[in-house]
């Protein structure tokens, strides 16, 4: 079971988007995948069509007052479960940072999952910041998934959590982290602006790059207002074709990664 932590500290990036859509592409590829929701403000628990209800997310299991068995949840898809989020888990930012061993608690929590191995993945969604929650997560991943957006800032956020990540690595907070990959998102090939972002991000990080790059449509903006991943909302579409094709690049770096010794980012 490998854990990937979907992280990008700017918000509107499409992280949330990639999150559900990789999932529910994996799954249509046999493969059995956990998604933690754990951006208080609960997208991906709504995007997947889940009811968000008070009690019903991580919080508790944090703190050491619930096991992560009982918060599971189905989805539509047979093989993608979720634990929900909701505004609450905003207090664990507090409740988290006075806690012992602060930084593994999530990392605490899937021990049973890792020991149990009933999913191939685990995605933890993070909230758009670098706080204790979207420390947590990367403290329990084996690696850092980033979607950016073809704009002008992207580089400049993208350095950041690259940093970032060699830092946890060098610390002993999480040795074995490593820079999943980077996903260019919401892409205009219209205009110039995305090409040039696109070329410097090929430019400075190429090795980490996917080749797939999601295009900006308006069903994938639509597809979580209905509760669909866009393999149910418009599966003919740009959108679905894209994020299938990159969980099969996705999987295929994952077989590569097994036989390699983690690189440093």
């Amino acid at each position: 079971m490998r854990a990937i932590a979907l992280a990008n500290q700017k918000g509107g990036v499409g992280k949330t988007t990639t999150c559900i859509n990789l999932a529910a592409c994996l799954t249509a590829l046999d493969q059995r995948v956990l998604l933690i929701d754990l951006d208080p403000q609960a997208n991906a628990t709504s995007g997947l069509g889940v009811a968000k209800a008070q009690g019903e997310s991580l919080y508790e299991v944090l703190l050491g007052e619930a096991r992560i068995a009982d918060c599971i949840r189905p989805t539509a898809y047979t093989d993608l479960h979720i634990i929900p989020s909701e505004v609450d888990l905003a207090g664990a930012e507090i409740d988290v940072a006075r806690s012992d061993n602060y930084l593994h608690r999530v990392n605490d929590t899937l021990a049973d999952l890792k020991r149990d191995n009933p999913y191939d993945f685990v995605f933890i969604d993070c909230p758009p910041s670098l706080g204790i929650l979207t420390m947590n997560a990367m403290a329990a991943a084996d690696g850092v998934l980033v979607p950016i957006q073809s704009e002008y800032y992207a580089l400049e956020g993208l350095s950041v959590i690259v940093d970032l990540i060699e830092k946890i690595r060098r610390s002993g907070g999480n040795s074995r982290l490593r820079l999943e990959g980077i996903v260019m998102t919401m892409y205009d090939r219209r205009t110039n602006l995305s090409l040039q972002v696109a070329k410097e991000v090929r430019r400075h990080f190429a090795e980490h790059l996917f080749e797939t790059i999601i295009p900006r449509t308006v069903r994938l903006s639509e597809a979580p207002s209905h509760g669909l991943p866009i393999l149910d909302y418009d599966p003919e579409g740009a959108g679905a074709r894209a994020y299938t094709k990159l969980a099969e690049e996705f999987l295929a770096r994952e077989r590569s990664f097994a036989s390699e010794a983690p690189p440093a980012v």
